[in-house]
């Protein structure tokens, strides 16, 4: 049996596992063969579980041979953001203030749904620190590299969960998304993300950030692979009758969305915005710069309560950016978190009212391509700007509402750089994004390979 290499999808590996035509313990061996070789390139990975991995991979193969029933993700390696509980691991979260701590004695909820499903787990992946960056330079573990160009940033905070996908390492990994740690890594590594409705999967086991804004994600390489997980990761959602993409109504996002945008990002959203039919006048949300505000507000506040007492009595464990952003977020005055949190309530009324006449919202993920690992400020239209709070403008004025949000990756011929552009729909309709993302998919609109430098080390190695 030939072993399908890091180019190869969800799907056709659950196929092909299930049917006998290749066994699942050699598809998890060249995955975890490819983690270690990308390993100094790509530094995806924090936690390699080898054994494990194997295990899981050689029951399946029992199981297969025998004639009894595997699960719908039968054989696919995945990869997990550092802060998602694998039993008998330690969740380090990007920290060594948490290295100390004893082994997960269970999985976190989505590791649970994948592994119920029969995938199986080859690690955990670098990450910010306690997720708070854009851009994945983690102190203590050095930074996670983009695949398409290796001296720059997958984004974060999942960037090595992007990396390890985008790379052909694995072809699925999950994430979380507070401010736009799935959307904007899947839109710097080229791939499809989701962040589906806020509450809508389990966090149980998973170390928070902030609260009230976390959600369960994941990265693949296609459109129905990501359906194919969210139909795992939140049973039965795929049991109702398929959605015509061409009646529904869609809208490009204007003002803010458009004017923190440079010219390679309103370029993917024309793209993606002409072949849906978008309305020709740009919708707009006149409170998305306070709403912006509003996010970063509740995202300090929540993030510096949840870490104070680690931050008084561990203080030098932290890498010294995150340190200060924490002191500085436990010290906000408690009325600013209030009127941030009404002013959030307002916002979400206001989208409400946006989505009584579209279904379909689209907006860039994110204001320019991937930049230099480093890099500390940007140029968007003439204004000179902090580069890594820059990356999250276009993400983080979006998460309050807790709708879900999808990203369609787009590549030019002009640049060998990745997009991507955020599909919004109302709150669970999930269903709509994954349509119009597999439309847009099916249509040639949107482009997501293996980043191409990975994908010949690849073949090399396995020839």
């Amino acid at each position: 049996m030939t072993v399908p290499d890091g180019t190869v999808g969800v799907l056709e590996i659950a196929t092909k596992v299930r049917g006998g035509q290749v066994s699942a313990l050699d598809i998890a061996q060249a995955a975890l063969d490819r983690v270690d070789s990308a390993q100094a390139r790509l530094n995806a990975f924090t936690t390699v579980t080898t054994e494990r991995a194997l295990t899981a991979a050689a029951d399946i193969d029992r199981r297969v041979a025998a004639g009894e029933p595997v699960g719908a993700l039968a054989g696919v390696p995945f990869a997990v953001k550092d802060l998602f509980d694998l039993k008998g691991e330690v969740t380090i979260a990007g920290s060594t203030v948490l290295a100390a701590r004893p082994p997960a004695d269970r999985d976190a909820a989505a590791v649970e749904r994948l592994t119920r499903a029969d995938a199986v787990p080859i690690g955990a992946t670098t990450m910010d620190e306690f997720a708070f960056g854009f851009t994945t330079e983690n102190t203590h573990y050095g930074a996670a590299r983009n695949p398409h160009d290796v001296q720059r940033t997958p984004g974060g905070s999942s960037g090595g969960s992007a990396a390890a996908v985008a790379g052909g390492l694995v072809p699925l990994a999950l994430g979380t998304d507070t401010n736009g740690s799935v959307r904007v890594p899947a839109a710097f590594c080229g791939l499809f993300g989701l962040k589906p409705t806020y509450g809508r999967l389990d966090r149980r086991g998973a170390q928070l950030f902030s609260d009230s804004l976390d959600h369960v994600g994941a990265f693949t390489r296609s459109a129905r692979d990501l359906g194919a997980w969210y139909s795992v990761a939140d049973a039965g959602s795929s049991d109702a009758q398929p959605i015509d993409v061409g009646q529904l109504r869609v809208a490009r996002l204007g003002g803010w969305f458009e004017d923190n945008a440079g010219e390679a990002a309103l370029d993917a959203l024309t793209s993606v915005a002409d072949t849906l039919g978008a309305d020709r006048t740009p919708a707009m949300l006149p409170l998305a710069e306070a709403a912006h505000a509003a996010a970063s507000v509740i995202t300090y506040a929540e993030a510096g309560e949840l870490h104070l007492d680690r931050i008084r009595n561990e203080r030098a464990q932290f890498d010294p950016v995150v340190r200060h952003r924490l002191v500085a977020a436990a010290l906000l005055p408690a009325d600013w978190y209030l009127r941030a949190q009404r002013l959030r309530q307002v916002w979400v009324d206001q989208l409400d009212e946006l989505f009584a006449d579209y279904d379909v919202l689209l907006a860039p993920a994110t204001p320019f391509p991937a930049p230099i690992i480093g890099t500390d400020t940007v140029e968007i239209n003439g204004r000179d700007l902090p580069a890594r709070p820059a990356v999250g403008w276009l993400t983080q004025p979006l998460t309050p509402t807790g709708v879900p949000i999808g990203v369609a990756p787009m590549l030019s011929a002009e640049s060998p750089l990745p997009m991507g552009v955020q599909v919004i729909a109302k709150a669970n309709n999930e269903r709509i994004v994954l349509a119009v993302l597999t439309a847009l998919e099916d249509l040639g609109v949107t482009t997501c390979v293996v980043a191409s430098a990975q994908a010949d080390q690849n073949r090399n190695e396995s020839s």
